[in-house]
């Protein structure tokens, strides 16, 4: 893992919660570089002039990982997740998290669908603990992606066929899968070894009629592309 510290930028309309998540960044070790009361002043700051500097400005410190509520001015209905898309869109090397107070599946699904790697959905309850905020963090800026289980366990409880064809262990895996963990973090994570990971894995694309594509990330949407016709 690189020694260089993660610059974070936020955006939530709320003052106390984005004072908060400024304060529990900087306690887990990140770097917050800005803070925005909406997703559209975010935005802004990554493509609005003199943002590379080119005005003879100083170029400010672009973020690795920018942090977005879902809900915000003017509407508050899906702002962040067009300013997510905008951003993976324009900056592909840029995390995106969706930090929301609501499980709202569609909202993780249309952030995925894009094809983007770096990005991530949890619930704000989830990042009461540092442990939990430090690993979806470095797994986001290392490309990967993060959905929150709540999420993942919405998406599975609207398809029952052929979901009802698998085990009881099929679905822990599934569930931890969707989730993005590799094989290795489903094996620690449920005590398994490895190899019966993989073997689960293997039956579990079988029985869905999906392909194992051999990325952590297209796995991750190949899952929840499937779940989605149920929906």
């Amino acid at each position: 893992m690189s020694t260089a510290v993660t610059r974070v930028a936020l955006a939530d309309d709320s003052v106390l919660l984005r004072e908060g998540l400024a304060r529990l960044f900087q306690e887990a070790g990140y770097e917050v570089v800005a803070t925005f009361g909406d997703a559209e002043s975010l935005v802004a700051s990554l493509d609005g002039p003199g943002a590379d500097g080119s005005d003879g400005s100083e170029a400010p410190t672009a973020p690795d990982l920018v942090v977005l509520d879902i809900r915000m001015p003017p509407t508050f209905r899906d702002e962040g997740v067009r300013a997510g898309i905008a951003i993976k869109a324009a900056h592909p090397a840029i995390g995106v998290l969706l930090l929301s107070q609501y499980a709202e599946a569609e909202y993780a699904a249309d952030l995925l669908d894009t094809g983007a790697s770096g990005v991530g959905y949890l619930l704000k309850d989830r990042v009461s603990s540092l442990d939990e905020l430090q690993d979806a963090v470095d797994r986001i800026v290392s490309g990967g992606t993060v959905i929150d289980e709540q999420i993942v366990r919405e998406l599975l409880a609207r398809r029952h066929d052929p979901l009802s064809t698998l085990t009881a262990r099929e679905v822990e895996v599934l569930s931890l899968m969707a989730e993005g963990r590799t094989n290795q973090g489903i094996a620690s994570g449920l005590h398994l070894a490895v190899a019966s990971v993989e073997k689960h894995t293997t039956s579990i694309f079988q029985k869905l009629g999906l392909d194992d594509s051999g990325t952590a990330h297209r796995r991750v949407l190949a899952v929840l592309a499937w779940l989605r016709k149920g929906a």
